[in-house]
């Protein structure tokens, strides 16, 4: 009875194979004749088009569609890139979030540890800002020695700690200015880890201290001019 149906779907698709006992067949619509087409393995006719796979009792197992165009194939490798981009950037995300818990066992730990590194900051600009002080006040006592040269020649070795001095204020001005952006950053990090915290956790989310950064020692002139 299976036997007498495969024959009459065979007929009925154009497949002249009567004696026929493959495990599967193939069809598709010849765009010439309009008629069905059908053959033990995929026929010529369907090649480069869409087609269908029937088992031996007459039942679809697949659908083919026709070849991908260019364009189609250049959509799903983009696709599929972005796929991977988004897995990849989640994953370094639950990376990112185990490490947050790992570290913070409770809000007030990330407090103690904004506080501690934020003194830390603050005592590399409170020397910096001694040095500052020093420094000035040792290029007060040298401009007042300048002074007694002010209608001849000054003597190289002042001329030079002059402008050592200069230079050394700049430079420790210039370390000051950047950890004020360091503390800045160091701020901003600490508020980002406070609220992914909480949203892992489900805590209720505290206002994050405002991003100022610490008040410097006024600049001043790296140099004196006789």
């Amino acid at each position: 009875m299976q036997r007498k149906h495969l024959l009459a779907l065979c007929l009925l698709f154009g497949l002249a194979t009567p004696g026929w006992s493959g495990s599967e067949f193939y069809c598709c619509n010849d765009q010439v004749t309009g008629r069905r087409v059908c053959g033990d393995s995929l026929p010529q006719q369907c090649r480069g088009k869409a087609y269908r796979i029937f088992d031996k009792a007459g039942n679809l197992q697949k659908e083919v569609g026709p070849p991908l165009t260019p364009e189609q194939k250049e959509a799903i490798r983009e696709q599929a890139l972005r796929a991977k981009q988004l897995e990849e950037t989640q994953r370094e995300q639950r990376r990112l979030d185990q490490a947050l818990l790992d570290t913070y066992a409770t809000p007030e730990d990330i407090e103690r540890a904004q506080n501690k590194a934020e003194n830390d900051v603050k005592l590399l600009i409170q020397m910096a800002q001694e040095k500052i002080l020093a420094s000035q006040k040792q290029q007060r006592k040298l401009a007042a020695e300048a002074e007694f040269y002010k209608r001849k020649a000054m003597p190289a070795d002042l001329e030079k700690n002059l402008r050592n001095i200069g230079h050394e204020i700049q430079l420790q001005q210039e370390f000051i200015d950047l950890k004020n952006k360091d503390m800045v950053a160091l701020r901003a990090k600490y508020d980002t880890e406070r609220r992914r915290y909480f949203e892992l956790t489900g805590r209720s989310t505290n206002t994050p201290r405002p991003s100022q950064p610490v008040t410097a020692t006024p600049r001043v002139s790296p140099s004196t001019s006789r």
